[in-house]
């Protein structure tokens, strides 16, 4: 945007309606309007790709009516969770839960959060049967009714999640700082934010944000990038990472006429509860080394879109990296050598812009100082 000052580009983006009609928008599109993923006009909602054998014979458990409900714009689970405490905001169906039930064990714990009834009544009345399948002396899982953006209010204690997980929902809440901060509020130290939702390249125009079906469609109510980036800051989330990114395709030819230019992407990011992470990766000559347990990941371990990690092979890391291999439930996967005793300046973590094309290259931390491809 050109000749725009700094103060007026980075003021924040209104929604121009009220709280009360964004909820009951989402509530009656995702309670009444949509009956199948077949109803929605584009694939923001459902943008993903293949996910991984893990996931999808999980999914082979998962009752069906929970999966011809499912939304979701990604698949929003790290593997190697058993034992996890996991939260799931806007759980709808219940299609992530359920599968996070399966991926955590008898010794985890998987709540869903929703404000939809319709929805809640759908994840609730499948429980039983999915506890029976699963082998499961008890229910692993429940879901409760409330809002994204007052978590207090539905009874989620602060520093009670290891892990947080959302599927294609905050860009829906007319209140993403808000909801930011809740997650932050309720993650224990070390716990982790991993989510997937729907952004855009530029601030979408004001006078797009009140119309029923973008918003439902999951994009007019979505973010420019940066700008969700400056809210992970500010509620404590020093360094966002992206962990894949993949462009949504908008067919319908009204919807894109009143697009425009605007760009959209899925994009899951993970995010880590740590004090010590700095805004900026810092290099303190650390290593970090994968042990190659976790299910999936034998050969090596894919922590963001320009960090892999290769099964016992020693990689230089800047400080941040190594807190969040050390100091997160990550840390008995990795050994972390070094501390943050002598700094040597800067350390070039590389990654990917969003306003680039989506090539999927990887970048690989190595002992030779900054990324190689």
């Amino acid at each position: 945007e050109i000749a725009m000052s700094c103060c007026k580009s980075e003021r924040k983006a209104k929604d121009t309606v009220d709280d009360e009609n964004v909820h009951k928008m989402v509530q009656d599109y995702y309670g009444k309007q949509l009956q199948s993923s077949k109803d929605l006009k584009t694939n923001a909602c459902t943008s993903s790709g293949r996910p991984h054998d893990i996931i999808l014979n999980a999914l082979k458990e998962v009752p069906q009516p929970i999966k011809d409900r499912y939304y979701g714009c990604g698949s929003p689970l790290p593997f190697g969770i058993d034992g996890l405490h996991v939260l799931d905001l806007g759980s709808g169906s219940g299609r992530d839960c359920y599968v996070a039930s399966k991926l955590v064990g008898e010794d985890g714990f998987v709540t869903g959060i929703d404000m939809t009834d319709e929805q809640l009544d759908l994840a609730n009345s499948h429980i039983e049967e999915y506890t029976k399948t699963l082998g499961y002396e008890k229910p692993n899982i429940k879901f409760v009714k409330g809002y994204i953006e007052f978590l207090d209010k539905a009874g989620i204690e602060s520093n009670s999640q290891d892990l947080v997980i959302s599927n294609c929902v905050i860009n829906l809440s007319p209140a993403k700082t808000r909801v930011v901060q809740e997650v932050y509020r309720v993650l224990k130290e070390g716990g982790e934010f991993y989510f997937s939702d729907v952004y855009c390249d530029r601030r979408i125009p004001s006078e797009l944000r009140s119309h029923e079906i973008l918003y439902g469609e999951c994009l007019s109510g979505a973010l420019y990038v940066e700008d969700f980036k400056r809210i992970c800051h500010k509620a404590g989330f020093a360094d966002p990472r992206i962990v894949s990114r993949s462009p949504i395709d908008v067919n319908d030819p009204e919807l894109k006429e009143l697009l425009g230019n605007c760009q959209f992407f899925s994009i899951t990011f993970r995010l880590f509860k740590l004090p010590s992470l700095e805004t900026v990766c810092e290099d303190y000559g650390q290593f970090a080394m994968y042990r190659g347990e976790i299910s999936g990941h034998t050969h090596n371990y894919p922590l963001d879109d320009h960090h892999l990690f290769i099964t016992n092979k020693p990689m230089l890391v800047c400080g941040n990296t190594a807190a969040m291999l050390s100091e997160t439930w990550l840390a008995k996967n990795f050994h972390v050598d070094g501390f943050r005793d002598v700094h040597y300046g800067p350390f070039d973590c590389g990654g990917n812009s969003v306003e680039g094309p989506n090539t999927g290259k990887v970048v690989t931390a190595t002992s030779s100082g900054g990324t190689s491809s």
